[in-house]
């Protein structure tokens, strides 16, 4: 198994769409993506990353948020 950090910044510190971005990063990763990774996506610190990295960072979370009817809409996360 190997383990893929994935650090990333936002534009600006408090940027509303940073979990989202994650989300997308996650869910475009993970389809194409064998599964023997450990995938670890990280928010730089100084803006709100500790509750973002554990949302992007749940299993149960990143499922749910992944059947979401409007996002399932989004090419980005599809």
């Amino acid at each position: 198994n190997y383990l893929v950090r994935i650090d990333f910044n936002p534009t600006v510190p408090h940027c509303s769409l940073a979990s989202l971005i994650g989300l997308c990063l996650r869910g475009k990763i993970q389809k194409n993506v064998v599964e023997r990774i450990k995938l670890d996506i990280v928010i730089a610190e100084g803006s709100t990353e500790e509750e973002i990295n554990k949302q992007i960072n749940d299993k149960e979370r990143v499922a749910a948020a992944l059947e979401n009817p409007n996002l399932k809409k989004c090419s980005i996360v599809a």
